[in-house]
């Protein structure tokens, strides 16, 4: 080999290892620099640029708290509820019997898991004077331990994507998003299901997007309740929605599943007589959660909550949604 060609062997070397090292570069808040694109989108026909700020992989050993909030962080022995971006806003604990404890998470394995606990002896808070759900009733918090992980990187219009397990209980694994008076629920998969008729609840896509603002009053301007196909607390899954101007586009393991345009939520409102329709229109942010839904049955028991639970995992009183990532592309 002349030298001119050795030259040209080790430029061709160096360039295939800067350039391999490049799709695994990580800031050190977990998130890949520039290294993937949508799982729907391999070949980056969109041209997607990753959000590193609101993106996260979840490999160091802590949770970067300047890019989430932890709702119900410890202090002096009881849980504290103050979003340190909004300190005047009412902070949702969560939806009763259930309650956002700053202490149910951990890292592990290159995961993000958020726990339930069957946790009698947590300092629960009584202030809970609101209804929520279809049953209309009023539930106090009482026996069950939740994590909540609010987003604190706002961002308008991209794609959202997270590759997850949700939780095998009588609990909802959520992965959604509030801002500009909006709530955009992308998911809230309920794990498992004891009533009668119901289920099929496990295999659920329920999504919505709701009116926060002042007419509106949280009411569901659209919303569809599809079936996956797979039990969401089986496996792990990749979960995606592109939003835009025009509508919505929601893909499971890279394929397109269902979409909403502008056009159809305005329509879905307009039939519902709703004040408004197509409300996703201003920055938003993510969140990560657990909560209870008691219209379809609410854990009674530690072992009603573990029910589904391995053997040799029956006693600990936890069960998991396990969180591999979170990435938020956009467009530049």
């Amino acid at each position: 080999m002349n030298n001119l060609n050795k030259i040209t062997a080790v430029f061709v070397i160096v360039f295939v290892f800067i350039n391999c090292k490049s799709q695994d570069v990580q800031d050190k808040g977990g998130s890949l620099q520039q290294a993937v694109y949508p799982f729907s989108d391999q070949n980056n026909t969109g041209k997607w640029v990753l959000n590193t700020e609101a993106s996260d992989e979840f490999e160091d050993s802590v949770i970067d708290e300047d890019r989430w909030y932890i709702v119900g962080k410890f202090e002096n022995g009881v849980p504290v509820y103050k979003d340190p971006d909004y300190p005047n806003k009412r902070v949702w604990k969560g939806r009763a019997p259930s309650q956002f404890s700053g202490r149910n998470y951990r890292l592990e394995d290159g995961k993000l898991i958020l726990e339930t606990r069957w946790e009698p002896d947590f300092p629960f808070a009584d202030d809970n004077k609101q209804s929520w759900g279809p049953d209309k009733k009023v539930e106090k918090f009482e026996n069950i331990t939740t994590a909540c992980f609010i987003g604190r990187k706002n961002f308008k219009y991209g794609y959202m994507e997270i590759k997850s397990k949700a939780a095998d209980a009588e609990i909802t694994s959520a992965f959604w998003a509030t801002g500009s008076q909006t709530e955009l629920d992308i998911f809230e998969q309920f794990g498992d299901h004891r009533q009668k008729g119901k289920e099929w609840k496990d295999r659920e896509l329920w999504w919505s997007i709701h009116d926060w603002s002042k007419e509106g009053k949280g009411k569901t301007v659209y919303t569809e309740r599809l079936d996956y196909g797979f039990r969401v607390a089986d496996d792990f899954h990749v979960y995606g929605i592109e939003w835009d101007e025009n509508g919505l586009k929601l893909y499971v393991d890279g394929k397109l599943f269902t979409q909403a345009t502008k056009e159809q939520v305005n329509a879905y409102a307009k039939e519902r007589n709703l004040p408004n329709g197509w409300v996703m229109d201003g920055p938003i942010h993510i969140w990560l959660d657990q909560e209870t839904f008691p219209w379809h049955g609410v854990p009674d028991s530690k072992e009603d909550l573990e029910l589904n639970s391995p053997e040799g995992k029956k006693d600990d009183g936890v069960v998991d949604f396990e969180i591999e990532y979170v990435r938020i592309w956009q467009k530049n």
